[in-house]
């Protein structure tokens, strides 16, 4: 029987969409150089610990589980990081999806779901960004995700293999406490930090032309992320092409409206402290998800209280708040 292969599946989005496929009895196996990971994340899935850069563990890996098809979520994604170390990601990020579609290729694999970003829109000008907006990264970590995609593109267009890139906008949230989100990187887990604290969670600009004057997101449960790999998996299986997908909830939040939900929702309210913008935030970006929803069937399920909800009841403080 053939097994589903998810490179980074110990890490916060990877062990989300390895449980999603364990709920529907799909055999998996896990590759991860737990830089990031944590065994005790995929369960009882099989894992191999290495780098996806590891042409010879990943040949190893196709053949001894015998693999039908990828789902490559491992790679390095802290922008600012990106920035100082640009030479770094491009090795990390585009070699490892070089190393696994030769791979996959030589093995006769015919389906590879990359894990892309909305930061290959850079700044849109636009309401909602639909898949045809040009690229336009900011960062080298954008860039790497969208050379990412044109690299699977041809390799698509070169052989047997089809390829789906989902383009997350921000996923949050957990799915059970034990898969919360294990780095303090982002919004929410960033306003729990400073909250539990007994500090003020900070806003980095609010001048934006939005409502409010905040940035504005588009949040997705990780657990809406983890269901639209799983959708992309069974579509290509059943002879389905290849595409390009938006995953969020086609709404947008803005900053201040995010951290009004995370005090209503931990019972800790702080007024936020207002930072300078950082540079190359952009005002406004949210998805428009019809594509997907035409062609896979997948929609969203939860709400930002869920997210936020969802994402507290696995923070290590909140059981002694």
């Amino acid at each position: 029987m053939t097994s589903w292969l998810v490179t980074g599946g110990a890490g916060y989005i990877g062990a989300h969409v390895v449980k999603a496929l364990r709920d529907r009895s799909e055999p998996v196996v896990v590759l991860d150089d737990l830089s990031t990971g944590s065994a005790d994340r995929v369960g009882d899935a099989p894992l191999v610990r290495g780098s996806v850069l590891d042409a010879e563990l990943v040949a190893a890996t196709i053949r001894d589980y015998d693999v039908g098809g990828i789902i490559h979520i491992a790679a390095k994604k802290q922008v600012g990081e990106s920035v100082e170390r640009p030479l770094y990601y491009y090795r990390e990020n585009l070699g490892g999806v070089l190393t696994l579609l030769e791979a996959a290729i030589a093995a006769g694999i015919g389906s590879f779901v990359f894990s892309s970003s909305s930061s290959t829109y850079g700044m849109p000008d636009v309401d909602k960004v639909a898949e045809d907006e040009p690229p336009a990264p900011m960062s080298p970590y954008g860039e790497t995700k969208v050379v990412g995609e044109w690299m699977s593109r041809a390799a698509a267009a070169a052989s047997q293999i089809r390829v789906i890139s989902l383009r997350y906008f921000n996923v949050a949230g957990a799915a059970s406490p034990e898969l919360g989100d294990p780095c303090v990187l982002n919004l929410i887990p960033l306003a729990f930090r400073a909250l539990t604290a007994g500090d003020a969670p900070q806003i980095f600009g609010d001048d934006y032309p939005t409502p409010d004057g905040t940035c504005i997101r588009d949040y997705v449960h990780v657990a809406d992320v983890a269901d639209a790999h799983v959708a992309a998996l069974v579509h290509l299986d059943n002879g389905g092409g290849s595409a390009t997908y938006n995953i969020g909830r086609g709404e947008g939040s803005s900053v201040r409206e995010v951290l009004a939900m995370v005090a209503d929702v931990t019972g800790l309210r702080t007024e936020p402290v207002v930072r300078p913008r950082r540079p190359g935030d952009p005002a406004r970006i949210v998805a428009t998800t019809d594509r997907i929803r035409a062609d896979l069937g997948w929609v969203s399920r939860y709400a930002l209280r869920d997210i936020v909800e969802s994402a507290w009841s696995g923070w290590p403080h909140s059981s002694a708040i």
